[in-house]
């Protein structure tokens, strides 16, 4: 009885392995990393146009799940494509050796249309929830495969600034979902503070994976310029973003406030930490600050505009 229920237990077991293997294939084929950061600046988008036009979150609740939805599975999309195309220069860094698309768990023809799919799809709810909405969506995943991935990326240290417009998509596509209004500067300033955000980010991560960048022939400003250069450009895109906390002064100066204190300490932590540390730990620390710049900026962002129409 006991080599039976062994016997029924590895059998089972064989079964599920598989399962649990195609789900993180898919999961990192995707990136549902990114997918889930990005989310979250989608929703500030959402939010802050809900506040901003004081729209009842229940009165929007449908296109909220179709912008999610739709958002969700375009950058899913763009994140597949990604892979399948960068598969050559992903076998070579260790940061993305083990991508489905690089090792071969992932084959071509399931990629392309896995990608194909959840383009369709992802477009089809944005256009549910808004046409502007889908129009963004559809401008976020061009300029992240074709200006960034098929062309910038391995032709020129400008390749950051180029991908960072794709990056600041989400807050558009919330936006878009609630209000056609788009160039209201509450919007604008969404847009800015993405675009500028993503340079100190992607700069850090550079410098912390330079040799891998170096080794894939990968023109990243710190390889080209050097750290030094990268520093001052740091520095540079951290003063604009400290400014670009004004943008939010037609809203709330309370975000206006949270905005330039956090992207004020973050350009002192740049200037005191470069004299303390060398490069790469500098960088790490540079990291660390624009994730928690970013976590905190929306989450307050979200929670101001869903508290303050609450009560409004």
């Amino acid at each position: 009885m006991k080599s039976e229920n062994i016997e029924r237990t590895v059998q089972q077991g064989s079964l599920a392995a598989p399962k649990q293997a195609l789900r993180k294939v898919l999961a990192e084929t995707i990136k549902t990393g990114i997918i889930k950061s990005n989310l979250i600046v989608m929703f500030a988008g959402i939010a802050l146009a809900l506040y901003i036009h004081n729209i009842a979150f229940s009165d929007k609740i449908g296109a909220i799940v179709l912008a999610t939805l739709g958002s969700g599975l375009v950058i899913g999309a763009a994140g597949t494509f990604n892979n399948l195309y960068d598969r050559d220069i992903d076998k070579i860094m260790d940061r993305t050796k083990n991508r489905p698309t690089a090792t071969g768990r992932m084959q071509l023809k399931n990629a392309l249309i896995l990608g194909i799919v959840m383009t369709v799809a992802g477009l089809g709810f944005l256009y549910a929830a808004s046409p502007l909405a889908a129009l963004f969506g559809f401008t976020g995943l061009f300029f992240y495969v074709v200006p960034y991935t098929m062309w910038s990326k391995r032709r020129t240290i400008y390749n950051t600034e180029i991908g960072s417009i794709s990056g600041a998509v989400p807050p558009l596509i919330g936006w878009a979902a609630i209000s056609n209004d788009f160039f209201h500067p509450a919007a604008l300033g969404l847009f800015v503070i993405m675009v500028l955000w993503q340079m100190p980010h992607f700069y850090a991560i550079a410098i912390r994976r330079h040799d891998e960048y170096k080794a894939a022939n990968i023109p990243m400003l710190p390889v080209v310029k050097g750290n030094r250069r990268t520093y001052i450009q740091t520095n540079v895109y951290l003063v604009l973003l400290t400014l670009s906390s004004f943008l939010f002064l037609p809203v709330s100066s309370f975000i206006v406030g949270v905005s330039f204190v956090l992207s004020a300490a973050w350009l002192a932590a740049s200037l005191i930490c470069y004299r303390r540390m060398d490069s790469k730990k500098w960088a790490t620390t540079m990291f660390i600050f624009s994730l928690n710049h970013m976590t905190i900026l929306f989450t307050v962002v979200i929670g101001f505009s869903l508290i303050s129409l609450f009560f409004n």
